[in-house]
Formats: C-alpha cells, structure tokens, sequence
C-alpha cells in the first residue's frame, strides 16, 4: 500500500513537471513572436489611408489569422530596425472584425494564399507592387531600402552555383579554407557591365562545379573601401584570381562566354599588355598635322585648306581616318590641287581647338587665304571630300534639332537627368546621336507616343543627346553601347532596356503595359 502510494505521489509531482515545462514552452513561443514596437497594428481603414499619406515606403503585411503571420513577424520585427527612417513596416490581421473591414475595402484575402499571410508595398500612397522576394533577412532589407531596384544577384535561381559572399570576413574565410583555384567577381548592383556579366559568371560557375569556385561579391559600400585598395578595384566589374588563398591575375575579357571563362581558368594568364596606339600624326600619313604653333603659318602658306579636328579617342574620327587619308593623298598628287587636307588633335592643340570653339568630333572647317569661311558637318568619305574641294560651295542649312523643335518630349542632360527622373512613375529615355540614321527614323515614332502621354504626370518620354557637352559620360553612365538606345526607368531607377520594334505602336504598348498593373491597383484605395 505504501508503495502505490509513493508511486501515485511521484506520478502527480512528474505531471506537475511536465505541465510546468509545457508552460514555459508556452510563454517561450509566445515572446518569440511578440510584434516589435516598430511595426504598425492598422485596423481602422482611415488610419490605413492616414499612414500611406504620410509614409513614402510602406510594406503592409495582411494575415488570415492573428497566428498566422507569426513565420513573417519575427523577422519582420528585425527589418524594421535595420530600416528605421527609410521604410515602414504594417500588420493588417484581416480575422479580426475592423481588420477584416479593411482588408475587404482594399480587396486584400490572405487565406487565398498558402501561408495565410500576404505582403504588399505601397510608394507615395499608392499600391506599388506585391513581395515575392524570399521571405529572407538581406533580401527583405534591401527591398525596402529600394524598392524600384533589381532583385539581389543571390535570389536568381540560375545563380545558385555562385558562392555569394557577403562580408570581408566570408571573403577570408573563403580564401582561407579552399583548397579549390578561386576567380571572384567584385560587382555594384547598378553597374550594367555587371548586369551583362552575371548570366555568363554563373552560367561558367555551372559548368566548371567542383573543379574551381565562382564567386560573387558587391563591394560598392564604403565599408569595402579598405578591400577595393587592396586587390586595385577601380571598375566594375573587377575578376581576381586566387590560388591557395594567394590573389595571382586579373580576368579582364568583358566580352566573355562562359566557355572563354571556362578555357581561361584550364590556363589562367595575367592581362596582355595592350598595344598602345600610334599618334595620327607619326603615322604615313598624307595629311598635314598641325600644331598651335604651326597652324596660322600653314594657313598663309596654303590659300585653300580643309581641317578636321579630332580627339584620338573618338570612335567617328577613326572611322573618318582612312578617307580624309585617301582624300588627301589624291589631292596632293593632283598636278592642280585645289587645295590640301590638315588635322588638328584638339586634345592636344587646345588653343586652336578653343579658338575656333571646337565642341564636339570630329569638326571639319574649311580655311580661304588663312580666314574660316564653312564649317562643313557633312563631309565624311573620300568622294565627297575631294568633290568639295574641287567646288567648295557653302553647306546646306543645317535641320532644326530635334531639342528646337516643339514636341512633348522632355530633353535632357547629365545637369537635370536625374532630378527629373525621379519625379516619375514611368520614364522611357531614348539615347541618340543627331547624325545616327536609326535616331531619326525612331524620333518621329517617339515624338507621336510622347504625344499620347502628355497629359499623364507620372509617366514621361525623354530624350538624351549623348554627343552634347557632358552627356557623353552620362550615356556611358547609363550603359549606352550603340544608337539609339531606349532604357525604362522607374523613379529614376533603371528598370530595363527596351529592345523591340522603335514603332509609335511598339513604344505605346510598352508603356501601356507597364503602366497597366499600377493603375488598376490603385483604384483599390
């Protein structure tokens, strides 16, 4: 009897036990959970409304259930802290009575999802665009943090063989420890080389697996500076190659296919030294290269006298070379010249470029007994250079520019590009060169479907001249390759190139989709 009794009594202290650890667990899942005091409870449908007034950059997370966002609180919970004063973070329990209210005048139903939660982003007060980012730390930061901004390079699932390094620790670490030959990509998100890059790294990441390590990492933040420095990142993208932890070569073929990376890493070589090239001037050339020491003499000498001045670097004037050249040397073995062919390099005689207000290249002036008389933008080949000497004959007026004439296309330059675009639900920039056949043939195109648009302020056709003053840089900037160029932005972010038809139809419906998603939501509020 005593020993069922003891028995009994150590049954009833072990149920006691367990319910008061069951307690514990209880209250420990509980606190786990608990909403941070930085995300916004909103219930009320005017208070909803109120905080999209006056927040910018909201993420509102709507659930079923008062549970079943519990996955998302926490971490959302760690993102509003590290987002404080850049974005908001709101919960909406559309179970409850006022919430389910709100949820139906948004037309928001969370059980129709998987989890029983939904997360929506509202920009300046209206719906922006649905998360379906991974539910993941970095990715939900950095969503926040820029909201029109492309996904971070780790969240492709094509880059899954990339090792993504994320801190200089890591990046030690890694150097460290693998024993396998390392090329790492030191990368900016907006860089458009970069964005170029990226499929063939980790397509060539793919298909060497298990015999080298590709990886990736974004060293823009300043915090990279000291790293930057050491391994001599003056560009992006920057390759490096280690071995045992030891950096050897840079990888510096932009142009790559994943093969040529692949082939490279077999035989891993440093840079070839470019051969550097040789100055116009010192080459066997008929022309006549002048200097702001020579250029007034020469013009004495020569009663009738065609210059062309030029910048080395400029990719016409290397086109333009061989015919001035061929012209030249035709004129000169004429027993009755009409006259000679010169070049200036303006980069070097910058008192004559200066003098004669040299803008752009290359410039081609026309000299009657040592005074200016045309400046002639037409001449470009042989032919037509040679015929012009023989009858020099006053250009024809110049078209008026396309910025001169009166259209609802917003032109702009690297003094007002992006102040402008940030204004701007919707821009569609087309970069162009004035003399570019292909330019002019979109620019009517574009003009009618600026036109369609005028009266919508969110959205906005833009033009960039990229041989005007500074816009050079700018359209290099923007990764503009060839002309024209049409590049989609959002907010002043870049969102995409446009590659289609350069047909109004074309340019209209492009337009028309993106805008299309946004609009209809905002109807909701």
């Amino acid at each position: 009897m005593a020993s069922w009794i003891r028995y009994r009594r150590k049954m009833r202290e072990a149920t006691m036990f367990a319910l008061v650890l069951l307690m514990l667990m209880l209250s420990s899942s509980l606190a786990a959970v608990k909403v941070s005091p930085l995300i916004d409870k909103v219930s009320d449908h005017k208070d909803f409304k109120k905080l999209l007034r006056t927040r910018t950059n909201v993420l509102v997370l709507y659930t079923k259930t008062a549970t079943s966002g519990d996955s998302y609180l926490k971490l959302l919970s760690d993102v509003a802290q590290t987002v404080k004063g850049q974005g908001t973070i709101a919960w909406v329990n559309c179970g409850d009575s006022e919430g389910r209210k709100l949820c139906k005048k948004v037309k928001v139903d969370p059980s129709s999802k998987r989890e029983g939660a939904e997360l929506l982003h509202y920009k300046d007060g209206t719906f922006h665009t649905e998360y379906n980012r991974p539910a993941t730390f970095k990715s939900m930061v950095a969503f926040l943090k820029d909201p029109s901004g492309p996904p971070l390079w780790e969240e492709n699932p094509e880059a899954k063989d990339v090792v993504h390094i994320e801190t200089e620790k890591d990046f030690r670490k890694l150097l460290k420890k693998e024993e396998r030959p390392v090329l790492i990509m030191f990368y900016a998100p907006w860089c458009g080389v970069c964005k170029r890059m990226q499929p063939v790294f980790q397509q060539a990441a793919t298909e060497t697996k298990g015999k080298y390590v590709l990886a990736g990492m974004n060293v823009h933040p300043a915090e990279f500076d000291g790293l930057k420095q050491e391994y001599n990142v003056k560009g992006y993208p920057t390759f490096c190659y280690f071995e045992k932890g030891k950096f050897l070569h840079h990888y510096e073929n932009y142009g790559a296919t994943p093969k040529d990376i692949a082939d490279w890493l077999k035989n891993p070589r440093p840079p070839q030294p470019k051969t550097p090239e040789v100055p116009w001037s010192e080459t066997d050339s008929p022309v006549f290269h002048l200097t702001d020491e020579s250029f007034d003499s020469f013009l004495e000498e020569h009663p009738a006298a065609l210059v062309m001045f030029y910048a080395p670097w400029c990719g016409h004037c290397k086109k333009m070379k061989p015919e001035y050249d061929d012209a030249a040397e035709v004129l000169n073995k004429a027993t009755d010249s009409p006259g000679v062919l010169a070049a200036v390099d303006a980069t070097v005689h910058k008192a004559v470029g200066d003098r004669f207000k040299i803008s752009g290249f290359p410039t081609v002036k026309y000299f009657e007994k040592g005074e200016e008389k045309y400046t002639l933008p037409h001449l470009r080949s042989k032919d037509k250079i040679i015929e012009f000497m023989h009858n020099p004959q006053a250009p024809p007026p110049p078209e008026q520019s396309w910025e001169d004439r009166p259209s609802s296309v917003s032109h702009l330059g690297s003094e007002d590009f992006r102040e402008a675009l940030k204004k701007k639900k919707h821009a569609l920039v087309m970069f162009y060169a004035p003399w570019c056949p292909h330019c002019k043939n979109a620019v009517p195109h574009f003009t009618t479907a600026a036109e369609l648009f005028k009266e919508d302020r969110k959205i906005v056709y833009a033009a960039v001249d990229c041989t005007k003053g500074l816009n050079h840089d700018l359209c290099k900037q923007e990764g503009v390759e060839g002309y024209p160029t049409f590049n989609h932005y959002n907010y002043g972010k870049f969102v995409e190139k446009y590659n289609g038809d350069r047909g109004v139809s074309s340019i209209f419906g492009l337009t028309s989709v993106l805008t299309h998603l946004s609009e209809s939501q905002q109807t909701l509020l």
